[in-house]
């Protein structure tokens, strides 16, 4: 079975990339994901901050396209 899991938000800080000892690469950065939700009439704003871990290829690919902003 495969679980997909779309975030969509901005990053909060760059890709920090590393090397493990067997030599895959980790790349740690955070996003920030905003919602707008209203109770009884009132609209509020609520920010969620997500950290995210990338690995291998995907991790060096993350690091390469994507800036904080």
């Amino acid at each position: 079975m495969f679980n997909k899991v779309v975030l969509v938000g901005n990053l909060t800080r760059d890709i920090e990339l590393r090397y493990i000892q067997s030599g895959t690469a980790v790349g740690s950065t955070g996003i920030a994901v905003n919602r707008k939700f209203s109770v009884n009439g009132e609209k509020r704003d609520e920010t969620c901050f997500i950290d995210i871990t990338f690995f291998g290829r995907q991790a060096e690919v993350a690091n390469q396209y994507l800036n904080k902003g």
